[in-house]
């Protein structure tokens, strides 16, 4: 089992907590890892149906409960909100009596239930699929490229194996859950989009484009993105606008929370990482690594993009309090000034850049006039966790 970068957090705080993440990142394992003393898994349709049918049957329960039961885990709550109105009265009535470690796929599922999130209750967290700090040693770009970082499929040593549970999840839980979830009438323009939305990820998308390429309205579109977003599937970058707003593009870039999922959706040969597509795949990784610690791990930091009218751009721009860092990722070994005219371009309308940084397939750190240029692995581990 891989350390998760939370763990620590999640063992030492005694708040209630809700976990939410795509499915198989690894919240069940994780939470039980913290030794509960009650367990309810709603995935199980026995313990689903007990639920559903008598949300308020937990009150009861709790309040019988023995005094050593005090960790109470509810996986899946997403699957019977109601659950959390009841969890606030115990909470309330008992402020100290029990800590609640909650798991969740899906906040478009609870807001649809009109599910209480508890604020100030409870500590909203998120678990993303495997970052290469958790990997450490493990770490194998060509694999992650290839196959991202889930963890049961990235653990998993047999190639074969690891491409056909990719193209699984692909079929079972992208193609057909989520599709359930957004109440999909049109179904091949939710396929349409879907294939898009994986073949734009990377990629700096404007939503009018999108959805006359996939052939549904604009609304439409934006509502399975939405759905997609609520799920954690995708997330969107948004541009840094800065003062000079006329002057930048002011679309999001999107990124598909996997890579793996990614080249399973287009049907990506799955053994290695196509040489044509290194370079997007490369900035992906950067991108996911960045987004994986905003709000949580690194509770300060904003990841936005930068492009110019013009066509500069810089890959990602990183905000910390009223700091700046300025990130461009390259698939080259080597790096020279011709490499650099993001940065001048980003330096024109940004007040404080604190650093510059090129990542890249190098195996030694460089500097290039002020900007410091990083192997990816090195760029990696240095981040904060």
């Amino acid at each position: 089992m891989y350390e998760r970068l939370i763990g620590p957090r999640l063992k030492e705080d005694r708040h209630s907590a809700l976990l939410l993440g795509p499915r198989q990142v690894g919240k069940s394992t994780l939470l039980g890892s913290l030794a509960p003393d009650l367990t309810l898994n709603l995935a199980s349709l026995a313990t689903f149906r007990e639920y559903v049918a008598q949300p308020e049957r937990l009150e009861a329960e709790l309040a019988a409960a023995p005094a050593h039961v005090k960790t109470v885990f509810i996986d899946e709550v997403q699957r019977v909100p109601a659950l959390l109105d009841g969890i606030q009265a115990i909470v309330d009535a008992h402020p100290r009596r029990f800590r609640f470690l909650l798991s969740g796929s899906s906040a478009r599922k609870l807001r649809r239930g009109h599910a209480n999130l508890l604020p100030g209750r409870i500590v909203l967290q998120y678990l993303h699929p495997l970052m290469a700090r958790e990997l450490q040693s493990d770490f194998n770009l060509d694999r992650v490229l290839a196959h991202g970082t889930l963890p049961g499929i990235y653990s998993d040593r047999d190639p074969e194996s690891r491409s056909l549970t990719l193209r699984s999840y692909v079929d079972a839980y992208l193609r057909e859950e989520i599709q359930a979830e957004a109440l999909v009438r049109d179904i091949g323009g939710y396929a349409r989009l879907l294939d898009l939305a994986a073949a734009s990820s990377g990629r700096v998308v404007n939503l009018n484009a999108l959805s006359r390429d996939a052939a549904v309205s604009y609304e439409t579109a934006r509502r399975y993105l939405d759905v997609l977003e609520d799920t954690l599937i995708l997330f969107r970058i948004p541009a840094w606008r800065g003062s000079d707003r006329a002057s930048l593009v002011a679309h999001p870039k999107l990124l598909l929370f996997d890579i793996g999922v990614r080249n399973a959706i287009l049907r990506r040969p799955l053994d290695r990482p196509l040489d044509d597509e290194r370079g997007l795949l490369l900035e992906h990784l950067v991108g996911l690594e960045l987004r994986r610690r905003e709000g949580t791990i690194w509770p300060e930091a904003r990841v936005q993009h930068f492009r110019t009218r013009r066509g500069a751009e810089l890959d990602f721009v990183l905000s910390v309090g009223r700091e700046h860092w300025a990130i461009d990722v390259k698939a080259s070994r080597q790096v020279d000034s011709r490499d650099l005219k993001g940065f001048v371009a980003f330096a024109e309308h940004a007040r404080k850049v604190t650093r510059r940084i090129v990542v890249f397939l190098g195996t030694r750190r460089q500097r290039v006039d002020d900007i410091e240029v990083w192997p990816v692995e090195d760029f990696l581990a240095d981040l904060p966790g």
